[in-house]
């Protein structure tokens, strides 16, 4: 209760003196920006920037009932101490319960081209880990992909640096973060391990909460947008999870991991795609299994393609985009040992749906997923989504 009257609080004594400038939500990708660059861009003079960002969503599966939840509510906040030094931060509310520090970094120029930044950041992976505001993407919930494979949303602590080369129409990030956390002692003198076959990388995300760190990652971005209206991305994550001290010394309780990511965004009038592939090695993984009981696969893969077309016209205020994309993803895309490939984590979805922008900041989403596995007559129920989200 305390720190909902303090953000609200700080929320309303910033909108007094300052605010993020109400810009039209740009669909070309080379132009978008997501929440921290544009506090890091829009103060416009003053020192404190507000802004959130948030969405409602509804989901009815095919045979079960259907779920309300305020998905998500993040308070954006920036302070501006001088022309080289930022700081930003996001508050994040998930499901009205739970309370999570999703950004929290200070950025400092030293350069017209280049920053350093230092803090907890998000890792520069895909699409949606970096783009995540609910007016940046079709569909009510994120891509399949993002989540399970990526995994959004993923942000650690680190140092690193990001800037861009002007004459070569490129863009860079380079980051030294702690990395996921794979084991943890069970209390019995044993070891419990965090990851598993069904959502691979996803349980081990540290969150900086209390993160340990015994060996860092390294976490790289390069993009290009030479070309009018694409933006193409390559990205690559390399090092090994975590373990507390006491559970370091088992055989098997850290794992390597080697993840590429290629990514491409496109928009030309009233037509939009985008697609991504999503590729990781995890080492080490049978001796993991052994020590932890778990089904943890060797390789994790995803990718989808999406295609999008406004209905309205060019000149209305409004947007209505038409949608389709299709993903396949699988976290058994390989298994070691004695460990057999799970058909039932090898899943496609077909989501279809509309886009309403009905004002800048301001997206009501509607959508049908055709979901499925590997397993004959796998029992994946279909779904149907509905959802308001909110950037300003």
């Amino acid at each position: 209760m305390k720190f909902a009257l303090l953000s609200v609080a700080l929320f309303t004594f910033g909108s007094l003196y300052s605010q993020t400038r109400q810009d039209s939500i740009q669909f070309d990708p080379q132009k978008q920006m997501n929440a921290a660059q544009r506090i890091l861009s829009g103060n416009y003079g003053k020192a404190v920037t507000v802004g959130a960002y948030g969405e409602i969503t509804y989901n009815q599966p095919e045979a079960d009932n259907g779920e309300l939840d305020v998905q998500r509510l993040v308070l954006l906040f920036g302070y501006k101490f001088n022309e080289k030094t930022q700081f930003v931060t996001e508050i994040e509310v998930e499901h009205v319960e739970e309370i999570f520090v999703e950004q929290a970094f200070v950025n400092y120029a030293i350069g017209d081209n280049t920053s350093l930044r230092g803090g907890l950041m998000l890792v520069p992976m895909g699409i949606i880990n970096e783009y995540h505001e609910p007016t940046t993407f079709n569909g009510t919930e994120r891509p399949a992909v993002d989540n399970v494979i990526v995994p959004t949303t993923w942000r650690e602590i680190g140092v690193g640096v990001t800037g861009r080369f002007p004459d070569a129409s490129m863009s860079y990030q380079a980051y030294v973060f702690n990395g996921f956390s794979s084991t943890q002692a069970d209390g019995e003198g044993g070891v419990s391990g965090l990851l598993k076959g069904s959502n691979g990388l996803r349980s081990g995300r540290q969150k900086a909460i209390k993160s340990t760190v015994d060996s860092p990652t390294l976490s790289t971005k390069v993009e290009y947008y030479g070309i009018p209206g694409l933006r193409l991305g390559l990205a690559g994550y390399f090092g090994s999870t975590q373990a507390e001290d006491d559970v370091e010394e088992f055989d098997g309780a850290n794992i390597g991991i080697s993840m590429v990511g290629l990514d491409a965004r496109y928009a030309f009038r009233k037509f939009a795609a985008r697609g991504q592939f999503i590729y990781a090695s995890l080492s080490d993984t049978e001796e993991y299994n052994m020590l932890t009981d778990r089904d943890l696969g060797s390789a994790l893969m995803g990718y989808y393609g999406e295609v999008s077309y406004n209905l309205l016209p060019i000149s209305a205020k409004q947007k209505l985009f038409a949608f389709a994309r299709y993903e396949n993803y699988d976290t058994h895309a390989s298994t070691a040992g004695s460990l057999v490939r799970n058909d039932a984590y090898n899943r496609t979805d077909i989501t279809t749906g509309l886009t309403y922008h009905i004002a800048p900041g301001v997206v009501v989403k509607g959508d049908y997923q055709f979901r499925d596995n590997n397993v004959e007559n796998g029992d994946v129920d279909n779904r149907l989504n509905f959802g308001i989200g909110v950037w300003f």
